[in-house]
């Protein structure tokens, strides 16, 4: 019996971020790296609550990101490695999305140490998908994706297994 490729699995976005705090030295070294590592160009993001505890106001810059959707394979084969292609089981949600820290930018494959930068961390988000899932993002007649089609833990902890990654 063929296997039905509405059940396939695919990546949908990496997303790499990395968090300064009130650092604008820190951020400044943040987009320069994610400038190196994804090909389109890394955004700021910005606290939207008052932490007074914390001295965060709104509209203060306190990390940046990138979303990375075509070519995700090859970047997250480069960054798994950098883990040594092992995750944590704690690491994937029950949507299907898994993620992961990379403690020093160096262990990515292809990046060399840069003195500007120093020694830098980053952490990466990886959402999947399957087709049909844009009914719950398209504008006109949006709907819920049924619970037989959505992605669960394990079926996620298989995609990933079938990369060559190894589930403790």
């Amino acid at each position: 019996m063929a296997e039905n490729i509405m059940r396939n699995i695919r990546i949908a976005k990496v997303t790499l971020n990395i968090g300064a705090g009130k650092n604008e030295d820190h951020l400044k070294k943040g987009l320069k790296l994610l400038e190196k590592l994804a090909p389109s160009a890394p955004v700021k993001t910005m606290t939207s609550k008052r932490i007074p505890g914390w001295g965060l106001r709104p509209g203060l810059v306190i990390g940046c990101k990138v979303t990375i959707r075509k070519n995700t394979e090859a970047l997250l084969q480069r960054l798994l490695a950098a883990k040594k292609n092992t995750l944590a089981a704690k690491s994937f949600d029950n949507q299907g999305n898994f993620s992961f820290g990379i403690p020093e930018y160096i262990d990515i494959a292809g990046l060399e140490y840069d003195p500007d930068l120093k020694i830098l961390g980053l952490e990466a988000a990886v959402t999947l998908e399957r087709p049909g899932f844009r009914i719950k993002r398209r504008r006109i007649n949006t709907k819920s994706i049924g619970k037989h089609h959505s992605i669960s833990k394990e079926d996620a902890i298989t995609f990933v297994k079938k990369l060559g990654v190894e589930v403790q």
